[in-house]
């Protein structure tokens, strides 16, 4: 079968990212660096894994790194206020990385880069917010890119 003549529409289409995993030297001391730096819940816990809850989403820390620190490859966390980020995560050991974003190393390596939920087009559904207790708004931009692709904002 050619791949270009494939109908679109029997295609998978890509929805969204159901988790990321992450690999890290020792569990313990990853639960402990990313505590001192967000609040959150364990979805679950293994001997070498740990599974942090975001909603409908989640991290996955996996015990093993093995490879350098990442350069360019990182992952985009949604944060609802992240005023305080970049000093708890320096007060944490995370190596700050310069650049017009608040992108930090952790000590595995692990390329993070911090963003608002109020400045994204990415939106959760009211009822992931109310399970995570939260009530977060969105830029008027944010919503207008979110309006511009006819998705029409919630409870912003």
């Amino acid at each position: 079968m050619d791949e270009k003549n494939v109908d679109e529409k029997t295609k998978p289409h890509i929805v969204g990212v159901n988790h990321i995993a992450l690999e890290v030297g020792n569990i313990d001391e990853a639960l402990d660096f990313y505590g001192r730096i967000f609040t959150f819940k364990l979805r679950g816990r293994g001997t070498h894994t740990a599974f942090i809850d975001m909603g409908d989403q989640f991290i996955a820390l996996m015990e093993g790194r093995k490879q350098p620190p990442d350069e360019q490859r990182h992952f985009g966390l949604v944060v609802d206020d992240r005023s305080r980020v970049g000093e708890l995560a320096e007060a944490a050991g995370a190596t700050m990385l310069e650049g017009g974003r608040l992108d930090f190393l952790d000590p595995w390596g692990n390329r993070v880069q911090v963003v608002e939920y109020r400045d994204l087009q990415f939106t959760k559904t009211d009822a992931v917010l109310k399970y995570m207790k939260l009530e977060l708004d969105k830029t008027e931009e944010a919503k207008a890119e979110l309006r511009t692709k006819g998705i029409e904002p919630g409870r912003e």
